[in-house]
């Protein structure tokens, strides 16, 4: 369950184009047959990280819209139509205003117009460039929602979340999208000296209010809830989120403490909820590690006669040197939820 250790999926990216127009379909101005080179504009707005409506509204406002349609309605970007967005993409991420980035992305060969005072990226810089994310083989989603961050264009990460999630369910959506984009904020935050925090702190926000909005399947009868919390000082809550959400989906009733849950009031959750099993997360190592496992253990519960305890699983690479947290850990949102799985089946 740590971030390092979240299981991210090779390169198993799939096409980013839409469905091709069909025979006798061909594109309005341009020749018959050249229609189903074109994408969709929801393969283009995943691609490149914004929002469907932000391209339309582009396209109403600032006249940067594709050149082929299918059937006079459809839009089917080309090559070069993809090529001027992510010039507008790469200037307005940059502060220039929108309608400036429009003339210059429209005009082969223009100069790039200058960014807006106090950026700290340098204009003509291509895309990809020293702002982007070190994301190295990812899905292209994961490199969408990278973009859209970078640019802290919040509804657009909020719709390629919810697709992502949508689309995939939250463990694959979890371990090929987020969490690897999540990665590559950390490691640009810890080497650009601290330039990237908003961009962690809205993209953590946002994933947090996207898991949380999950449907969650009726909780399966007869199967005592899973508990979760943060170790004692924990401020780091978002993979025992994904933790929750996951459970959810499947019908597994969870109950979420969140971050930085004490000892003591950790021994008192276990007694009155009376959880099957207990996850503890840590990111750092906990300081009352030995606390926290005689809280979960130490701890019975049910009637009197029938006293049960519960089984504690630890999360996180905090817990790695600490001897006291026993074999019992979670190393990936897939495998963690299909560990309570079995243990919950027993």
């Amino acid at each position: 369950m740590s971030p390092e250790r979240a299981g991210v999926a090779g390169p198993t990216a799939r096409g980013a184009g839409g469905t091709p127009g069909g025979p006798g379909a061909p594109a309005r101005g341009r020749p018959a047959g050249t229609a189903d080179v074109g994408l969709s504009t929801g393969a283009v707005a995943q691609r490149l990280g914004v929002a469907p409506t932000t391209l339309r509204s582009w396209e109403r406002r600032y006249a940067i819209g594709p050149a082929v349609r299918v059937d006079g309605k459809h839009r089917r970007w080309l090559p070069e139509d993809i090529g001027r967005l992510e010039e507008m993409c790469r200037l307005t991420s940059l502060g220039v205003p929108p309608a400036e980035a429009a003339r210059a992305a429209r005009t082969p060969g223009a100069v790039s117009p200058r960014p807006a005072a106090g950026s700290a990226a340098a204009p003509g810089r291509p895309p990809g460039g020293r702002d982007a994310l070190p994301l190295g083989r990812v899905r292209a989603e994961c490199r969408g929602l990278a973009r859209a961050a970078v640019r802290l264009d919040a509804p657009a990460v909020e719709d390629l979340l919810r697709a992502a999630l949508e689309e995939h369910g939250c463990v694959p959506a979890w371990e090929e999208i987020i969490a690897p984009t999540l990665h590559a904020v950390g490691r640009k935050w810890a080497s650009e000296q601290e330039r990237y925090v908003e961009v962690e702190h809205l993209l953590s926000w946002l994933v947090s209010t996207a898991l949380r909005g999950l449907p969650r399947t009726a909780e399966r009868a007869g199967t005592p809830p899973v508990l979760l919390a943060c170790a004692p000082g924990e401020l780091h809550s978002l993979p025992l989120e994904a933790l929750w959400a996951a459970l959810g989906e499947r019908g597994l009733g969870a109950r979420m403490f969140g971050p930085a849950v004490p000892a003591d009031a950790l021994a008192a959750a276990v007694r009155r909820v009376g959880p099957s099993i207990v996850v503890v997360w840590a990111q750092g190592r906990p300081a009352a590690a030995a606390d926290v496992v005689s809280a979960v253990e130490g701890v019975e519960w049910g009637l009197r006669g029938a006293r049960s305890r519960s089984t504690l699983l630890v999360a996180g690479p905090g817990w790695n040197a600490v001897p006291e947290a026993g074999s019992r850990r979670l190393t990936g949102l897939r495998s963690g939820v299909e560990l309570i799985e079995r243990l919950l089946a027993r």
